[in-house]
């Protein structure tokens, strides 16, 4: 028998379809849904997945853009008690494929963005996979062979759903790929295949009911592009009146647009669409922003001074807060304010501010952790500063496929190891002085260096690259290739291939961005500027590269294009 005083997310659902019954809780372009409309949207689709023969256990993978369908297939797919796992559609078809063979799902929905990806492509490499679904049929899309459609599987619902939810094993809910998808060659990969962190129902309730709680949403019109789990779960709960105006794919002028139109009160942001809506309001010459905006929570990368400076003056109605975490986290460990206008003071955190933190390296403060989250710091005894470890219901199951199995017994205490590098100080912020690993975060997404190195260096003339994050207002990191040049190939500023001296073949940002992407690169990793290196790379006694010599030294010429060290 269901242990139901256990978390789900679907517990929403009843709270949507009684209190919100007659309420509009979401608009998707010309859609709107009340409660009771997107609850009974869920339960027809979960009805239809269980007469195509989804079993608790079973894994969907979804790649579409964010919309209200989205948003159905996430809770109907937990409620039979399967398994999501979101692929991002901006992948290539490799990168894909490579993702279902490690996510092994019986189902693969997508929209037409990532209609590319043709199901007889892949179908003899991922077994398990059983059924394509297409979410939302487009106009534009004329082909037979899409095989069902989301209307397909709810009309196949003759009555009303009668079962009750139920949870995968372990209580799994959704599986992210955080690492991106590593392309390269066998001898050059680390792990080989991509991570999947598995998310329980659990960690998926406590982290947005805490979300909710911090911020402090109540009665909002909130503007999203991304289907967040919070999201579906704060429909249920959230206090007062709750409105969400759901954006496709994140555009700044159709965001801007959506806010004045319907008054928007709260936002979602990474520090490139906060850029990005700051230049747009510059552009047309608009000194404030909307005035209804009231909350702005920033995540996936820390904003910089300017456009904390820049965001206040676009929108000085609204607290300006930021929050630290990882998938592995169920998103947000720490949360800290930047502004409030109510005290009409934006709030400075330096170094200065803390007390014994002298001769330390630079950091930034996170804020402090939410109630139910551990943390703490392993390093020297010798010094404040070490390895951030973290531990509490908010933490992954395993990586699918790696997972302990429910007998075996917790080892060290369930601590996880973030891989950053801090501190905590006298009033229990915590501070990130950096990372472990050269992992980079360029506009809310993962980018791995030994990813971009491999793809480069099949290029003819590069002999040797390394890749770097540099920090960039816009995007938090910009992925920055050191290359050096074989002989006979010289570097030029023009995109052009006729060298002065016909025995010298030349190179160029743009000829080497295009060669990512014949390499099939996803856009975001593709290097943003390129340093011709003229010595060799710095290496350790061992023979290690030492990556972050590289970043310093680079740090120093601020000056990239044309740059030569």
């Amino acid at each position: 028998m269901a242990n139901y005083s256990k978390a789900h997310v679907c517990q929403c659902l009843s709270r949507l379809s009684t209190v919100r019954r007659s309420s509009t809780v979401m608009i998707m372009g010309e859609r709107r849904r009340t409660g009771m409309e997107f609850v009974d949207g869920v339960l027809s689709l979960a009805h239809g997945l269980i007469q195509l023969g989804l079993k608790p256990g079973d894994v969907v993978a979804i790649s579409a853009l964010n919309s209200d369908l989205y948003l159905e297939w996430l809770l109907a797919v937990a409620y039979v008690g399967g398994i999501t796992a979101p692929f991002n559609y901006r992948w290539s078809l490799e990168e894909a494929r490579t993702a279902l063979q490690v996510a092994k799902p019986t189902i693969l929905v997508h929209g037409a963005a990532s209609y590319f990806w043709k199901f007889e492509s892949y179908a003899d490499s991922v077994p398990s996979l059983r059924w394509h679904v297409l979410m939302d049929t487009p106009c534009e899309v004329h082909s037979t062979n899409i095989g069902l459609t989301t209307e397909q599987l709810k009309r196949s619902c003759k009555r009303h759903l009668t079962a009750d939810y139920l949870w995968a094993p372990q209580e799994a809910a959704i599986i992210c790929f955080t690492s991106g998808i590593y392309l390269l060659p066998f001898h050059m990969r680390t792990t080989g295949r991509p991570k999947g962190v598995t998310l329980s129902h659990s960690a998926l309730v406590v982290q947005s009911l805490a979300k909710i709680a911090i911020v402090g949403y109540g009665l909002f019109t909130h503007c999203t592009t991304v289907p967040y789990w919070w999201y579906i779960i704060s429909l249920g709960h959230a206090n007062g009146r709750r409105l969400s105006y759901l954006l496709p794919k994140f555009e700044a002028k159709l965001a801007v647009e959506s806010i004045d139109q319907h008054s928007v009160t709260s936002l979602i942001t990474v520090p490139a669409m906060m850029a990005d809506l700051i230049s747009f309001y510059r552009t047309k010459h608009i000194s404030v922003g909307s005035k209804s905006v009231k909350k702005v929570l920033n995540g996936a990368g820390g904003l910089s001074s300017g456009l904390i400076k820049n965001a206040i003056e676009i929108f000085p109605r609204a607290k300006l807060l930021s929050s630290y975490g990882m998938t592995e986290a169920c998103s947000s460990l720490t949360f800290v304010t930047l502004y409030d206008p109510a005290r009409e003071s934006c709030i400075q955190y330096s170094y200065a501010n803390s007390s014994n933190l002298a001769n330390k390296p630079d950091g930034i403060c996170v804020g402090k952790p939410a109630p139910h989250i551990e943390i703490r710091i392993t390093g020297d005894d010798s010094s404040c500063i070490g390895r951030i470890f973290t531990r509490g219901p908010h933490l992954m199951l395993g990586y699918w496929g790696q997972m302990p199995s429910n007998n075996s017994s917790p080892t060290d205490e369930c601590w996880f190891d973030t891989g950053d590098i801090g501190h905590i100080d006298d009033c229990g912020n915590i501070w990130l002085v950096g990372r472990l690993k050269g992992r980079i975060k360029s506009g809310g997404e993962n980018v791995y260096p030994e990813e971009v190195e491999g793809v480069l260096l099949q290029h003819p003339g590069i002999s040797a690259c390394v890749v770097i994050g540099l920090p960039d207002s816009r995007l938090t990191e910009m992925v920055v290739a050191c290359i050096r040049l074989k002989d006979n190939w010289q570097w030029t500023d023009s995109s052009s291939n006729h060298p002065v001296n016909k025995n010298v073949h030349c190179l160029s940002s743009t000829v080497l961005q295009n060669f990512c992407r014949e390499k099939d690169l996803t856009g975001f990793k593709i290097p943003k500027k390129f340093v011709v290196w003229k010595t060799q790379f710095p290496m350790t006694t061992t023979g290690k590269l030492r990556r972050d010599q590289v970043r310093a030294e680079l740090m120093s010429y601020r000056q990239l294009p044309p740059s030569r060290l």
